[in-house]
């Protein structure tokens, strides 16, 4: 019998710690939370969500320009979330959880208050200045070239002091690490061995395929580029695979093999370049359904069709993941329009052969917060305008009904969903027919059934309007219906079978030849 890794049959959790759960009631999520949450997330029965692993966005001490993205100290913890005492606490607690701990590793630029920069924009001859991008300006005074930053505006900031600019893809305030420099290369790699020796089980690489840059720096070729769409950095920077790069995953490999550890890599790229990743690394992230141009298509066709090519162009061996929430996109239940479409979207990420990741809320369909202009805290927002802020899928996750919905006691970072009272844990987990309900009963079926998670898939023929495949493993059969139209739908059975559930949480029974299934509805059958 073929063994399978843990991370292919498992779920990952993504907690973006500033808004998962408060313990000292300063309005901003630590560590400390997350510990207190952990029988929510699995405490080994049916009552808790049963996901396999957390993956936690960053906690390192940093000036919170980027919100942790830009790393002041990679291998210590911000005080405000806690400290290495407290994480060690985490691992091993987790651990009793059968909870795998997976942690941001942000490899392609420092915050601009780390002690490395701070010593390379001293003078032009430091020991440090090589290990940024340190450049003249033109004849006239401009940036080295005509790059964007993804935050909008250059990707070059003046320093007055050394009458040079300083490269930084993102956020002034986060300049980008020369991994051409040895130096580098080692002290990053030195990262990811200590905290593998603190016990993490993997690494989410903060978009890794960055980090090498031209080594010309050439002027960029066209100016037709959306800077809110990631995936369009690829025409930035074309190759994406410059000398080099693949010698640093190789290590990059190696390390994590040392200590069994997993490595999922943030790749917005084409279909071609993102599979390129599998070679180092187990899940280069899958964002079909997340990029910029995609992210709100809802139909049977589109599913249909981009699970087709990605399941026909990843390489052999290869195992297929998928993501439809995360810290960086609006939320799932907003982008689709209602719940039911969010139950849908659910049921769809649980089913699909592949490591699936949940962003944490999208259980409970919560949808984009209300952020005003002046409660702007994200850096793409204060720069390119409020309708690009990320800040609307990272308000506080709603635990109950009180007072700033559980999280805190205190005022919130960022302001609490208006709708918490209606939509909350503590209500949807006694409630049978909520989508709380409905992610816990997929997920724990899913445990139990490995058609559903290491299976085999294949879509099958569907009238208009609907998606349906089939998944299976050695003899066991479940098929998957959607109807991602708004009338009923009638769909013939290859065989007949026994309804497990619906989205709607209100179907069961036996059926035969055919079935009715409503708009917005999926239905999970196992077959005779």
């Amino acid at each position: 019998m073929t063994q399978f890794a843990w991370w292919q049959k498992g779920i990952v959790y993504q907690i973006y710690p500033r808004s998962f759960m408060d313990s000292n009631n300063d309005g901003i999520g630590d560590l400390q939370g997350i510990i207190d949450k952990l029988d929510y997330l699995n405490d080994g029965t049916q009552e808790s969500l049963g996901v396999d692993a957390i993956w936690i966005s960053p906690f390192y001490p940093s000036p919170m320009a980027d919100f942790g993205y830009d790393v002041a100290d990679y291998c210590d913890v911000d005080p405000m979330f806690g400290d290495l005492d407290t994480f060690d606490k985490l691992v091993t607690e987790a651990h009793k959880h059968n909870i795998k701990i997976i942690i941001d590793f942000v490899p392609n630029h420092t915050s601009s208050q780390h002690d490395w920069f701070k010593e390379s924009r001293q003078s032009k001859d430091n020991p440090k200045r090589d290990w940024y991008f340190w450049k003249d300006a033109k004849a006239d005074g401009s940036p080295p070239n005509n790059w964007e930053s993804v935050f909008g505006g250059k990707a070059w900031t003046w320093d007055e002091k050394t009458q040079q600019y300083y490269f930084h893809q993102f956020d002034p305030a986060q300049p980008d690490l020369n991994w051409r420099n040895p130096e580098v290369r080692q002290a990053m790699l030195d990262v990811l061995r200590f905290w593998l020796k603190r016990g993490v089980d993997g690494f989410r690489m903060d978009v890794v395929y960055m980090i090498m840059k031209h080594p010309d720096m050439p002027d960029y070729h066209s100016d037709a580029r959306d800077v809110t769409d990631n995936s369009n950095l690829s025409e930035q920077h074309p190759a994406f695979d410059y000398p080099g790069i693949q010698d640093i995953f190789a290590d990059m490999r190696a390390i994590l093999d040392e200590h069994s550890a997993i490595g999922i890599a943030e790749v917005w790229l084409s279909d071609e370049k993102r599979n390129a990743y599998f070679k180092h690394f187990e899940m280069p992230f899958n964002f079909d359904f997340l990029s910029y141009e995609t992210r709100n298509k809802w139909s049977a066709d589109f599913f249909r069709e981009t699970i087709h090519a990605y399941e026909s162009s990843i390489p052999d061996g290869a195992f297929p993941n998928y993501v439809l929430g995360s810290h960086d996109a609006p939320r799932l239940a907003s982008r689709y329009g209602s719940e039911a479409r969010a139950r849908m979207a659910g049921m769809l990420l649980l089913t699909l052969r592949g490591t699936p990741t949940l962003y944490m809320g999208d259980e409970i369909g919560m949808v984009n917060g209300n952020i005003q202009e002046h409660q702007v805290q994200d850096p793409q927002g204060k720069n390119m305008g409020v309708e690009h802020t990320r800040d609307v899928c990272r308000t506080p996750i709603q635990w109950d009904a009180s007072d700033y919905a559980g999280f805190s006691e205190h005022e919130t970072w960022l302001p609490v969903n208006e709708d918490y009272k209606t939509r909350n844990i503590a209500l949807q987990a006694t409630d049978d027919n909520s989508i709380l309900s409905l992610y816990r009963q997929l997920i724990w079926y899913r445990k139990e059934h490995l058609s559903l998670s290491i299976g085999e898939y294949r879509a099958i023929d569907a009238p208009e309007n609907v998606f349906a495949y089939i998944r299976q493993y050695e003899n066991e059969e479940h098929l998957l219906i959607f109807n991602f139209g708004n009338e009923s739908q009638t769909v013939a059975l290859p065989k007949s079978g026994k309804i497990i559930l619906n989205t709607h949480l209100n179907r069961s029974g036996d059926v035969a030849d055919a079935i009715e299934i409503e708009g917005d509805e999926g239905i999970l059958l196992r077959l005779s």
